[in-house]
């Protein structure tokens, strides 16, 4: 069969379809069953005094099916630290590349994306009624496809065990998820459309030439 440039077209929808099945939300807010499982699984698997489970429950509880994304601030340790597995002795900044080497892939394969790392290089500007700045080494923000999908990955068994590094890896940490209110920034959705887009046409300009 010859090729026809219309079918590079063909599959550049099918790919941008196939994508969004996995980027976005199709199965809507958690359910009261799912809930009160994940939270039994929760309390089952995180070390006590991990989370605030109230908050936990409420933010499941009030679920609307969308995405959102997970605002960090973390602190690596300057001071060597110990290995939890190996017992050596390694730095912060290892022990959270292990800890990212395993939570990134977790993260993708439910249909999350690391959006952005920004490394801090001053202390506040223009602080109002903040405690102290406790030397944040880090801002991450990672998008979750669902809080579903939060609560999957987080009691993961290999993402928990883990989960260990980064608790030694930092002497400080923090977070919280927010919703987009408004964007200057093309997301994966708008990125990914363009992108095949752009290889559709090279392709059937490409044909044209021949």
């Amino acid at each position: 069969m010859s090729f026809h440039p219309w079918m590079g077209w063909a599959l550049a929808a099918g790919l941008y379809a196939i994508f969004r099945l996995w980027y976005d939300n199709w199965r809507g807010p958690l359910r009261p069953h799912e809930i009160e499982a994940f939270m039994a699984r929760a309390e089952a698997l995180w070390p006590e005094g991990l989370n605030d489970m109230g908050v936990i429950r409420r933010f499941l509880e009030k679920d609307d099916g969308r995405e959102f994304i997970m605002c960090n601030l973390i602190r690596i340790r300057t001071d060597p630290a110990i290995d939890p597995v190996s017992g050596k002795t390694r730095s912060g900044t290892d022990l959270m590349k292990h800890y990212f080497s395993v939570f990134a892939p977790t993260l993708i394969a439910g249909g999350g994306v690391p959006l952005l790392t920004c490394r801090k290089v001053s202390a506040y500007v223009d602080p109002l009624n903040v405690p102290p700045d406790p030397g944040w080494s880090l801002v991450g923000l990672m998008r979750y496809r669902s809080r579903r999908d939060m609560m999957v990955l987080s009691t993961n068994a290999a993402f928990l065990r883990a989960h260990e590094y980064k608790m030694v890896a930092l002497t400080h940490a923090m977070a919280f998820p927010a919703q987009p209110v408004s964007s200057l920034v093309a997301g994966p959705r708008t990125a990914v459309a363009m992108i095949l887009t752009l290889a559709a046409a090279l392709t059937h300009l490409a044909w044209l030439t021949l």
